[in-house]
């Protein structure tokens, strides 16, 4: 079964069973600076889970793109990836345990086919602050697991939260067994060995985690997520998600035009080009910062592994052009972007190839003065920087210095690349920490703030203005919008001065539903139109300003206080960008 259809047998199947299917949101998050990347069906969801209302109802489904980066050094090996698409189904204080349990089991033995007896299951054991459940263990014995395929878990393997503070509870997840023999008479879903792979994983959403322990949410919610690569390979019998068909052309092209055989570089270069895609595609760019960071950082090691399997870097766009058509059935939109994905991927491939060149003169740097310390083993650290500072892989620095009779004391370097990947992986978890649902008073009153300020902006420099992206948190708000020269002070104390007067008129914002066309017909503005379903939610604020958008918004223009713009500058190529904060 191709994961076109997985897909889409599962979205007709929660749409027979009263769900509203949402279009999937952007890598990119809108307003979200706790993550960098859309992780998990759930995270754009996250107001909703909390009690807002959803205006495609109480029962959804959808496909989510995800991208994951703490793993970004394990891609190579068989199984891991940092792009995926995640399956998922809502109940916003619907259904609970078990209507979502008799689901799950009736898509995987019925619309799968998967055999009953394939399947495993493992619940919550209870701790202090949740009772054991009983409630899961009972709807899928009715469903018809037996006793000894059902486990119960603590918190690490059957708890699920997105981050350290937001909405939480205990899970239920399924394995499917591969058939392989049990590693130990106490082998089970928890045991890394490969004989049960997770497949599904249903979250019981009811409680909320702050720093003063966990609290009930206002309504019980359920949260699922299906790994759609993980599916596809299981269910066509093979051995990792590199062989199934949104990988296997772009493997087969890489042998092609090897003159190197590495199975490793081959899966670096499949999955880091497909995940630089998607990021370019909902609009990454390259940069030395956050997210732009991440996409730099996967090209380039992409790039190092084309060059270590000796691929002429000038085949790149062919490489492009096969991937696209592997992928175009699920994501019609690489197709329809394709010369800009190309465009950056090779802009940077270039700029790489001449980070490379200056890791040379530096190694030679470190080389000379190596010799005339009269040593033979190059300073560890000085390895390392090539590593951190020029992009420089260490097995070309190994190779380098075998050339010119030096060695490199590996041991020491994989010291400090641990501590190195330690700090990355921390890093990327702050940027979670404050959990996914950390939209305060202050941050709300941010939210309405951008869009007095588009308003303000065309106003001002004309209709060609369009939000192109924005970054709130409690201390300032970063609004991105198209325009190509740098503002004058003139035109930037005429934007401050106008948001300030809509301020001052106390307007009232007014939250809407209705049919996307019905919104658009209106003038209303969106930054991802594609992202939203059928029914949309449209703020408007008087005769100032109209926008697509899931909030949250204060209810008065009055309560913002005073707007003041601290910076205005470029964000890339007919791109400005304006920080302000309210006072």
């Amino acid at each position: 079964m191709k994961a076109i259809e997985i897909r889409n047998k599962y979205l007709n199947f929660f749409k027979n069973h009263g769900h509203s299917v949402i279009p999937s949101a952007p890598v990119i998050p809108e307003n979200d600076p706790s993550v960098l990347f859309t992780t998990a069906g759930m995270q754009p969801l996250v107001p909703y889970l909390l009690g807002q209302k959803h205006p495609s109802g109480t029962r959804l489904t959808d496909f989510q793109k995800c991208v994951r980066t703490n793993d970004i050094d394990e891609v190579g090996d068989n199984r891991h990836l940092t792009y995926f698409e995640m399956l998922g189904n809502w109940s916003l204080g619907d259904y609970f345990k078990e209507e979502s349990i008799a689901m799950s089991y009736e898509f995987l033995t019925k619309e799968l086919e998967i055999p009953a007896e394939k399947l495993s299951v493992t619940c919550f054991a209870g701790d202090e602050d949740c009772g054991k459940d009983e409630v899961a263990y009972e709807a899928w014995k009715k469903a018809g697991i037996p006793d000894e395929r059902i486990y119960f878990f603590g918190k690490d393997d059957n708890w699920w939260i997105a981050g350290e503070e937001g909405p939480c509870g205990p899970d239920t997840e399924m394995f499917y067994d591969t058939g392989k023999p049990k590693c130990s008479d106490e082998c089970n879903p928890s045991c890394g060995c490969g004989k049960y792979v997770e497949i599904w994983n249903n979250v019981f959403m009811e409680f909320y985690k702050d720093k003063n322990g966990y609290s009930k949410l206002k309504q019980q919610n359920v949260d699922t997520g299906l790994g759609l690569e993980r599916m596809t390979m299981l269910l066509q019998g093979k051995e990792t998600p590199f062989e199934i068909e949104l990988f296997a052309p772009v493997m087969e092209k890489l042998v092609e035009l090897q003159k190197v055989d590495n199975i490793q570089s081959r899966r670096i270069v499949a999955e880091h080009l497909r995940s630089s895609m998607m990021i370019i595609n909902d609009g990454g760019r390259p940069s030395n910062v956050d997210r732009g960071y991440i996409l730099r950082r996967l090209l380039r090691r992409m790039t190092r592994h084309l060059n270590k399997l000796e691929i002429d870097l000038n085949k790149l766009p062919e490489i492009i052009d096969t991937s696209i058509e592997s992928l175009k059935e699920l994501y019609p939109e690489l197709e329809a972007n394709k010369e800009t994905i190309k465009n950056v991927i090779i802009e940077e491939k270039d700029k790489f190839v001449k980070t490379l060149q200056n890791g040379e003169r530096e190694f030679e740097k470190v080389a000379n003065k190596t010799r005339n310390a009269g040593k033979k083993v190059l300073d560890t650290e000085a390895v390392f920087n090539l590593y951190e500072t020029y992009g420089f892989p260490p097995e070309m620095t190994e190779e380098l210095a075998k050339e010119e009779g030096l060695e490199v004391d590996m041991s020491d370097y994989q010291k400090l690349f641990e501590e190195h990947q330690e700090k990355s992986r921390l890093g990327s978890e702050q940027k979670f920490k404050g959990g996914l649902a950390s939209t305060g008073e202050i941050e709300t009153k941010y939210h309405t703030a951008t869009h007095l300020l588009n308003a303000a902006l065309k106003v001002v420099l004309g209709d060609h203005v369009h939000q192109k992206g924005s970054n709130i948190t409690s201390e300032r708000m970063r609004f991105d919008f198209s325009h190509s020269a740098k503002m004058t002070d003139e035109e930037k104390q005429k934007v401050e001065d106008l948001v300030n007067e809509y301020i001052k008129q106390d307007i009232l914002v007014e939250k809407l539903e209705m049919k996307k066309e019905e919104a658009i017909s209106m003038g209303a503005e969106a930054m991802f139109l594609d992202k939203y379903g059928d029914i949309v939610t449209v703020y408007k604020i008087g005769e100032v300003s109209i926008e697509l958008c899931g909030g949250p918004h204060v209810e008065r223009t009055g309560t913002l206080g005073h707007f003041k713009i601290k910076k205005e500058e470029a964000s890339s190529s007919g791109v400005r960008r304006i920080k302000a904060i309210l006072e």
